[in-house]
């Protein structure tokens, strides 16, 4: 959370009737895709009452900071009561080509579209600074920026200002931008005019729910967390439940298909921000490279990149469910030695390659939660 204050508040300048447009004029022309504003006060309490249902259910995971700050994240007003409007923003961060068809590479790793590049709240974040310096040079009075690093319900916000819906996959959707959308959005004390939220354009379509390779939709427009592939590729931490790493495929960090699959997705364009182009390297990598990754060797490869977070330890596991998911038996001699890795949940998870990449050789299906952890018996 950042904040900019001029130091003489402006009552008068919030009331000038093209401010709104001023700050929407800077907006597109600070770079992003889409802008939209909500007033604070005018966010439904149903919102927090859906939040709260989700952590009562403990679909958050061990996402434990969800919990801790979701009296704040319920409402603006809770974070800040001093905020009198919300700018969202959106910059599209659309791939030029089908993430789905990474799946196909068994022997390759299929990264999420977000994180084949420089990480986006690096590229949003001076931006939207430079924005809210400009709202208080125009308005007066404070602003405080947030992307993605507080306790701040962006995708319902982003909908109450416009800028799409929430699909039953529970992101946001955009009719001009489908899916491929990062937000960010500026709590300011200036008195905007609001958008109209954006209705609900998914009809009957449940092509998202549908492909979700482990169920993690209970329903329509519900998720839960400890089943997405998303969720354990990136925030669990230690070994993957079985029941998922087969589904898991040869994703190794994050997941596309419900986004992917979105018939929206027909209007949205090619990002035409550089920094979030796919590098080379990060478009279906070889799984033996990444495997041989020690932690100097990941942190020099994934520097400035959103994959920088989860650590060696995290990201070799992944690695190694999709060399048992390979179906590469040759594969092995890389699994092999990493039985052997200080980090018992990469020592399980080559185990547990091993297991299947035998298995499927001598054409015996071993099922996963009985294929044998041999000295380091995680579950």
């Amino acid at each position: 959370m950042d904040m900019i204050a001029d130091p003489v508040r402006t009552h008068e300048a919030a009331a000038e009737p093209r401010l709104t447009a001023f700050v929407k004029d800077r907006a597109l022309a600070a770079g992003f895709d889409a802008v939209g504003i909500v007033r604070a006060d005018s966010v439904p309490a149903v919102l927090g009452e859906r939040l709260e249902a989700f952590l009562s259910a403990g679909r958050h995971g061990s996402m434990g900071w969800l919990e801790e700050k979701a009296g704040w994240r319920r409402h603006p007003n809770a974070l800040w009561a001093e905020a009198r409007s919300v700018i969202m923003v959106a910059l599209n961060y659309g791939p030029d080509t089908d993430p789905l068809a990474s799946l196909e590479r068994r022997d390759r790793a299929a990264i999420s579209v977000y994180a084949r590049n420089r990480d986006y709240h690096d590229v949003i974040k001076g931006r939207l600074k430079r924005l809210a310096g400009q709202v208080v040079a125009r308005a007066g009075g404070d602003v405080k920026v947030f992307v993605d690093t507080a306790p701040v319900m962006e995708k319902p916000l982003a909908a109450l200002a416009g800028l799409g819906w929430q699909g039953k996959h529970t992101n946001l959707v955009s009719r001009e931008h489908g899916s491929w959308l990062f937000l960010g959005a500026i709590f300011t004390t200036a008195e905007l005019d609001a958008d109209t939220a954006e209705v609900d354009h998914c009809g009957s379509c449940r092509r998202c729910l549908d492909i979700c390779p482990t169920d993690a939709f209970p329903a329509p427009y519900q998720l839960d967390a400890r089943r997405c592939i998303s969720y354990l590729t990136i925030e669990h931490a230690g070994p993957i439940p079985h029941e998922f790493r087969r589904a898991m495929g040869n994703r190794i960090y994050g997941c596309d298909d419900c986004l992917a699959v979105c018939p929206w997705n027909k209007f949205a364009a090619v990002t035409r921000e550089a920094k979030l182009a796919a590098r080379d390297d990060l478009v279906d990598p070889p799984l033996d490279e990444l495997a041989r990754l020690d932690d100097a060797g990941f942190r020099a490869r994934f520097s400035g990149s959103p994959i920088k977070r989860i650590g060696r330890n995290r990201f070799v596991r992944n690695v190694l469910i999709a060399i048992g998911n390979s179906g590469r038996p040759d594969l092995a001699e890389i699994a092999g030695p990493l039985t052997s890795d200080p980090d018992p949940a990469v020592a399980d998870a080559a185990e547990w390659a091993l297991s299947e990449l035998a298995s499927r050789d001598s054409g015996t299906e071993i099922c996963a939660s009985c294929a044998p952890h041999q000295s380091h018996p995680i579950q």
